[in-house]
Order: structure tokens, then sequence, then C-alpha cells
């Protein structure tokens, strides 16, 4: 493990790789373009779509009907697509720099776990609002009480993994499940209260969807998930500097507490958002990473934006799969990533199982 930490330094990198990285990005951009088309074009109604979209470019006028399909239900489902999955991409990518542990993704610090308890709350015990509170939240309720149940967890984790100003990435490793484990025994509870219309509901938004995008949700989490996306890049260099260890990365001029809160509250502002609108989504934050790693190498200088491009797009295609598959109803998102997901990271570990001793 060590000879791998030691040739993850950035320094070791030949200077071909990392042309080869940026080379990627490009690549990258491509497809990210490609699979928006594909996302704005198909669907249950996609053959009208395209042929209305044929004569609007002839002629000018488009169809009143597609112009809802894609105005007002695609291109919000298409934009949150790009963001959640960048979010969960890039969150992984930086948990696994911070931790320095291929298995790290921000449900190992109770993020998720956190948000999904908040959500789940606002499912089974938003009846009991008063009715005024509840007309005032209304649809907006459960993301939320999403938002703010992942960032409480957060800032709980950090308290008790904080002392003397010292911040110990074991105690917060060894904190963040004891917490996602204590948010799932409450979800547990709150399962068991539900009733048959929210056990649906918490299904449902359990395994994620980009079903209930809208303008008005893009608008409450797109600037949250942007402001972490554009802080994420700033950690790239102290991250490198954290491969080598501690020691290493503080004699190299690395602000240790400061790269660390700096990356948990990213990860909180990204995961929390994500995870309030497109609830639970896995496998994302975990299999991008390592096929970057595998591709170009550790250096979090090009690893974080190829990260986002990468997570974008598989987020958004396997969301034009959860939403044809099964045409005109739809898988939960959450599904069609794990039954992608869990193979390729099946096969990370196989190809890497000589390399890394877990």
């Amino acid at each position: 493990m060590a000879s791998e930490v030691v040739a993850a330094a950035p320094g070791a990198a030949p200077r071909d790789r990392m042309a080869q990285a940026w080379r990627l990005h490009g690549a990258l951009w491509l497809l990210t373009a490609l699979v928006a088309a594909l996302s704005l074009t198909i669907g249950a109604a996609g053959a009208p779509v395209r042929a209305a979209l044929g004569v609007w470019l002839e002629t000018g006028i488009l169809d009143p009907t597609a112009r809802v399909i894609l105005f007002d239900i695609r291109l919000p489902r298409l934009a949150m697509g790009l963001l959640v999955g960048a979010a969960l991409a890039v969150s992984g990518a930086v948990m696994q720099g911070l931790f320095r542990n291929p298995l790290a993704d921000p449900g190992l610090i109770g993020v998720s776990a956190g948000a999904a308890l908040g959500a789940i709350t606002a499912i089974v015990l938003g009846g009991l609002l008063p009715v005024a509170l509840a007309a005032y939240t209304g649809t907006a309720l459960v993301p939320l009480a999403a938002f703010f149940g992942g960032w409480l967890s957060t800032l709980l984790l950090y308290r008790l993994s904080t002392r003397r100003g010292r911040t110990s990435v074991a105690t917060m490793l060894l904190a963040g499940i004891a917490l996602a484990a204590l948010a799932g025994a409450l979800t547990g509870i709150l399962v068991y209260m539900a009733d048959d219309q929210q056990l649906r509901d918490l299904t449902f938004w359990g395994l994620g969807s980009l079903a209930g995008a809208t303008w008005s949700r893009l608008l409450t989490a797109g600037p949250l998930i942007a402001l972490a996306l554009l802080a994420a890049p700033l950690l790239a260099r102290g991250l490198n500097g954290l491969a080598l260890g501690e020691a290493a990365a503080m004699h190299m001029g690395v602000a240790l507490e400061r790269l660390k809160t700096g990356a948990i509250l990213t990860v909180a502002c990204a995961t929390g958002a994500a995870v309030a609108v497109s609830g639970g989504i896995g496998f994302v934050g975990i299999v991008v990473p390592h096929l970057l790693r595998l591709a170009t190498g550790p250096d979090h200088r090009t690893l974080l934006p190829n990260a986002a491009l990468l997570g974008a797009s598989l987020l958004v295609l396997a969301d034009c799969i959860s939403r044809t598959l099964i045409a005109p109803a739809e898988l939960p998102i959450g599904i069609v990533t794990a039954v992608l997901g869990a193979p390729v990271f099946l096969w990370i570990l196989l190809r890497r199982r000589g390399v890394v001793d877990l």
C-alpha cells in the first residue's frame, strides 16, 4: 500500500500522463454533449419530439406539445442529471483523496444517511406540520429536509472528530460510520411507522430518480452544487500532497486543517443538495474516480474536473435508460447505476487485488 501511495504522488506522474488526462478531458466534453443531445430527444415521446425539432430547425416554429416536453420536462431533468452526477463523482474523488481509501464515498461519513433521514422524516411526519407551514413549503419540504439532514450530520461529525483545533481523519471515519448506523436505525423506525402510500414514496425516493426535476428545484439545489464544484479544484494541490501522508503534506506547506474542513464542507454541500433533489443514487461516487485513476493517474488537478464530466455523463445516460427501458413507466435510476456500477466495481477490485491490500 505504501508503494502505491508513493506512486500516487504528483511528482511521480510522467508529463505525458498529464497530457493524456487533458486529452481525455476534451473527449469527456464531447461525450457530455452527445449524452445531453440523446437525453433531450429520447423518451416515451421521443420520435414526435425529434420530428418537431426537425420542423423547428426548418421553419422556426416549434409545436406547443414539443415545447412543453423539451423546456418544461426534459431540459430541467437534463440539467439536474448533469449537476447531480458531477456532484456525486467529485464528492467521491475528494473523499477518496482525503481518507486515502479507494472505498471512500460520501456515504462513508454519514452525509447521505443524514440526508436520507431528513427526507424520510419529512415524508412520514410531514402531515403533522401546521397547515400554514405545510402550504408554504409545498413540494420543497422533502428536498429541504434532506439538505438540512445532510448538513446537520456533517456538523455533528465535525464536532465529534475535532479536538483542540485539530481534526482526526481516523476519528472522522469511525464517527461517520457510527452516525450512518444511527441514521439507519432512526430511518427504520420511521419506515415502520409509515403507511402504504408513504412506503411507496420512500421506496422510490430511496432508489433515486430525476423524475421530480423542475426549474424551481434546480434553482434551489443548482447554486449549492455549482459552488461545491467550483471549490473542489482548489483542494487538488492539498489532496495530492496528502497522498504522501500528513507529515509529508505539512512539510510541503499544505494547511491540513483548512484542507480537511474545506473537503468536508464541499462534500456536504454537493452531496446534501444532490441527495435532496434526486434521492439515493449509488456507485457513481466510487466507480467514476476509480475508472479515471486507471486511465490517467491520481493527480487531482485533472481527476476532479474529469470526474465531474464523467459522472455527469454517466448519470444522464443512466437516466435515459431508466425512462426508456420500460416506457412509459420508469425505473428508479439507482437500480440502473447499481446494475452498471457493481460489475465495473468488482472488475476493478479483481484487477487490483494483487496491488491494493485493503
